[in-house]
């Protein structure tokens, strides 16, 4: 498994495709084959990209101390500097376009473009996740009941059209059952992403950016990528 040590700790990645570096940052909770197919497929034909997990996460080293996003961005940077890449094309989703937001902030130069999927810059300002989501999701959790977890979060994270085909769902599962999170990393995970907030230095950013929201987005609010 090709690993790279970075700030202390070791990062599992992969690389596929020929042509410029795009480096894909995850959400919370997601590991790199959550990526899927046919999206790195479609990808690898202009780029040449870069997956990992973050720390904790899938197949890197394990992980016990509590880390922020900018933790998560230097850990992506120690990985462009250990595959010797000085600049790189930077894609993140939830989670992950936070930490895109702060590795482009902290080096702007290392980034050639930056992509923002389903994302928030955090602060006093964001919209926050529908009390009656986090009240759901708590009461899975709290039930103990891992199919009642699974089917709880799955409808929150895609949507109606897609969680119409059951095969859906048994690809959900089957990445789920891969390399699964622990509850202390997704803690961990969550507290980062609470105290995330590029709000206010997000305008200084002169870096080519394209935010992608999805309108029916119940997890991130569409506002939050007018934000």
């Amino acid at each position: 498994m090709p690993r790279i040590s970075v700030a202390g700790t070791e990062l599992y990645y992969e690389r596929r495709g020929d042509g410029p570096p795009l480096l894909l940052i995850q959400g919370l909770g997601g590991h790199s084959e959550h990526w899927g197919e046919p999206f790195l497929g479609a990808l690898e034909r202009a780029f040449g990209l870069i997956v990992f997990d973050n720390r904790g996460a899938g197949r890197s080293a394990a992980c016990d101390d509590d880390f922020t996003t900018a933790t998560l961005a230097r850990d992506a940077l120690a990985l462009l500097d250990g595959l010797e890449l000085e600049r790189a094309h930077v894609l993140g989703i939830s989670m992950g376009g936070m930490v895109a937001q702060e590795l482009a902030l902290a080096a702007a130069e290392r980034v050639c473009t930056l992509t923002l999927g389903c994302t928030s810059a955090g602060g006093a300002q964001s919209r926050p996740p529908d009390q009656r989501i986090v009240q759901e999701l708590t009461a899975a959790v709290l039930s103990g009941d891992e199919d009642r977890v699974m089917r709880t979060g799955y409808g929150f994270v895609v949507s109606a059209q897609f969680a119409a085909d059951p095969a859906n769902y048994d690809t959900f599962l089957e990445l789920a059952a891969s390399y699964p999170a622990t509850i202390p990393l997704l803690m961990s995970q969550q507290a980062a992403l609470v105290s995330h907030d590029t709000y206010e230095r997000l305008p200084g950013l002169r870096v080519p950016t394209l935010v992608i929201h999805g309108t029916a987005d119940e997890m991130f609010a569409s506002v939050n990528g007018e934000l």
